[in-house]
């Protein structure tokens, strides 16, 4: 096969890497991209749009069947409520199938060249690619490598039979009448969460003393308390330590043993950096823990050498590795780019949702930065009751002195949609005073983010 040759070569058609390639190829940069499998990574195929499709599936299920005779305070009745998972898998695949082939379409647009296969690094600016038709070599004057990440197996609990992974999860046909969650993060309580609602026995084991152990307690506890409505278990401070048929035997932190009958044991231990068979082990790269290190444009130790996306560890997101992808391609093209983000908003999408952007308070005391904070509950906005939910708050971060917007926090029903509000004033050096002067639309959720910052300025209207 002959010889590829080209100015720019990304390794992964991830969020990272295809906006790279798609941008590079805007440019006018001769670009190549490689992809093993479909195009839009773990987020599109098997992480982000997948799950919010299950999410939003189990939601409108849980909702038709609380119309119940006696369950719906609206007055709304139905006789019974049914789902078919198969189906929904397959309304599932629909979606992820138009959003692969509208990558594949913006990468075409752009003059990509694609090639589908698994790449492996001869050295730092060639790679093999083991294709349907042999072998073919690409020579690259730039490298990014955009390999993405996987979920991490369990010494104790190896994927495979009943033991499952996230992928495996939002591919089921057949809904778990026993589903044990091993780790209590965002993607454990997130899919623990759906399949509680569409009928399944939940137990969530957690290793920590809390669940979801990178948010303040604040906006956990409704997370919690919405669980404990759902009839998830949850047990924290306690460890999985093995399968034997069709049980699970757990252990306490006081020593207490339990075996839990499961048909499916969904392990979400976190997720580590897709490296292996690629190559990328050999190359003389340096490391932070098993990421690899990059500096203020993605680039590595390595001349010519990138690294974007979860490859570079935390946070894993694809909106952070969309935007690394973005500023690698135009430093490509000549263009002057540094990372220099204040914040990048993080969402779970729990029951209720959970957005948090720049710096939480004890974070911002951590810094040395003496705070005041505004917090406005969604029991006292007229849009959270009209919808029935009124649980949670918006909560504002801010300097004392000068009132300057150090972080916003936010638990409730859709504060997903707030994300960009929150990050927008962050980058924009928002001050309190700002926030609280805009006219924010009656009747909507995003007041509540009027009324945090008023409170923090100490007058505010609604409470």
């Amino acid at each position: 096969m002959k010889e590829i040759t080209c100015k720019l070569l990304v390794i992964g058609a991830g969020p990272g890497g295809y906006v790279c390639a798609i941008r590079a190829g805007q440019l006018g940069v001769d670009t190549v991209i490689v992809e093993a499998d479909k195009p839009g990574g773990t987020c599109l195929n098997v992480g982000c749009i997948p799950s919010k499709a299950l999410i939003h599936a189990a939601e409108e299920f849980s909702a038709t069947a609380h119309m119940l005779e006696g369950r719906n305070a609206m007055g709304i009745r139905v006789e019974a409520a049914s789902i078919d998972l198969a189906r929904t898998m397959s309304w599932k695949d629909g979606i992820v199938g138009r959003l692969n082939a509208g990558v594949t379409a913006l990468l075409q647009k752009a003059r990509v060249k694609i090639v589908h296969g698994r790449a492996a690094f001869r050295d730092g600016k060639t790679v093999e690619v083991e294709t349907e038709i042999g072998l073919q070599v690409i020579r690259a004057e730039t490298v990014v490598i955009a390999t993405g990440s996987e979920p991490v197996e369990l010494a104790a609990l190896p994927f495979g039979g009943r033991i499952i992974s996230s992928t495996e999860a939002l591919s089921l046909r057949e809904l778990p009448k026993n589903l044990v969650v091993v780790g209590g993060g965002y993607i454990g309580l997130e899919l623990g969460t759906a399949f509680a609602k569409l009928g399944s026995a939940v137990t969530v084991v957690e290793a920590t003393p809390q669940i979801l152990p990178q948010y303040d307690a604040d906006l956990v506890r409704p997370i919690a308390r919405r669980l404990g409505e759902l009839g998830i278990r949850l047990l924290t401070s306690t460890k999985a330590t093995g399968l034997d048929g069709d049980a699970l035997s757990i252990e306490t932190s006081d020593g207490g043993s339990e075996r839990l009958p499961v048909d499916r044991v969904l392990v979400t231990a976190g997720r580590r950096p897709r490296t292996a068979g690629s190559g990328i082990d050999e190359l003389d790269l340096d490391r932070s823990g098993t990421y690899l290190r990059i500096d203020d444009r993605c680039r590595t130790s390595m001349r010519g050498v990138y690294a974007i996306g979860d490859v570079t560890g935390e946070p894993m997101l694809a909106h952070r590795a969309m935007a690394q992808g973005e500023m690698v391609a135009e430093i490509v093209a000549g263009r002057k780019r540094a990372w220099d983000k204040r914040c990048i908003p993080a969402i779970c999408f729990t029951d209720p949702e959970i957005v948090t952007a720049g710096l939480s308070p004890d974070e911002a005391r951590a810094q040395g930065f003496a705070i005041r904070l505004g917090q406005f509950p969604f029991s006292a906005n007229g849009r959270a009751m009209t919808m029935l939910a009124e649980d949670g708050f918006v909560r504002v971060v801010a300097r004392a002195d000068t009132g300057l917007v150090l972080g916003v926090q936010a638990v409730g029903a859709g504060v997903s949609e707030l994300s960009a509000s929150f990050a927008l004033a962050i980058e924009m050096g928002a001050r309190l005073e700002d926030i609280a002067g805009t006219i924010h639309a009656h009747p909507t959720r995003s007041e509540a983010f009027q009324e945090a910052a008023l409170k923090a300025l100490g007058h505010a209207l609604h409470i």
